[in-house]
């Protein structure tokens, strides 16, 4: 039992929960999201489904393929402008500042060294 305890409280298995939680959460927003696009289209050109459109001639239904194909397009550019480009922008920022915080605390080997001697000359 006590395994079984320490395999729920992982931190991975946690985080994991987390994220399927804020996935399925966040999927909703996209979807209602891409549904205003959606209309938005739908205002401009007529109807914002396009599942009747057939290929003339041929009489292939293509229509179910090219809504996919939108609702795809809009959602790919939710996720990237709305997910990747902020964190992106967020990581870069705090490599930044690391990178200063790190550039402005680490002593240069010379100042080290020249540390070392004084404690040695101090302590003989």
């Amino acid at each position: 039992m006590k395994e079984f305890k320490e395999f729920l409280m992982q931190g991975s298995l946690v985080q994991l929960a987390t994220a399927v939680i804020i996935g399925a959460a966040f999927g909703d927003v996209v979807k209602a999201f891409t549904q205003i696009i959606m209309d938005f289209i739908g205002l401009i050109g007529g109807q914002p489904d396009f599942s009747q459109v057939v290929i003339p001639g041929i009489n292939v239904n293509i229509g179910v393929f090219l809504t996919a194909l939108v609702s795809f397009v809009i959602i790919a550019a939710v996720v990237f402008f709305g997910v990747i480009k902020p964190y992106n922008a967020l990581q870069a920022r705090m490599k930044k500042n690391k990178e200063a915080e790190v550039a402005v605390e680490a002593p240069t080997t010379d100042e080290l060294l020249a540390e070392i001697r004084d404690l040695l000359k101090a302590r003989n």
